[in-house]
């Protein structure tokens, strides 16, 4: 069975973004979570098409997308052009804001729900 809502995580520096999935996975067992980080080079940056490597990776229909900072938010916004998934990227904290919203999909909260709680996280 497809998950409706997964998260993606990207981040500058590869180790950042796949150690946040590891504290997901701790409260959010059955929430599909995928990473990106790094260039294509594995050096310190992002790039669009690990980005969409993630996506795809992602057992669910729409995503919930968290970054670190601004340049990762336009590897993502070109990567959510060329998806066919909905991506919806939030401009909070990266581990509180995912956390957050990983144990709330995990209580199966409703997305508009979940928003309310990531709106005083908000710092970009």
């Amino acid at each position: 069975m497809t998950k409706k809502f997964g998260i993606v995580i990207v981040s500058h520096v590869p180790e950042v973004a796949s150690g946040v999935p590891k504290l997901l996975e701790q409260v959010a067992a059955d929430v599909s979570i995928t990473f990106a980080g790094g260039t294509d080079e594995n050096e310190i940056g992002t790039s669009a098409g690990k980005i969409m490597d993630a996506f795809e990776r992602n057992e669910a229909q729409e995503l919930l997308a968290f970054y670190d900072l601004g340049s990762s938010k336009m590897n993502l916004e070109l990567a959510v052009e060329m998806s066919d998934k909905k991506v919806n990227i939030y401009d909070v904290a990266l581990i509180e804001g995912a956390y957050t919203a990983a144990t709330l999909l995990e209580a199966d909260v409703a997305l508009k729900d979940i928003e309310q709680q990531l709106a005083p996280l908000k710092i970009k």
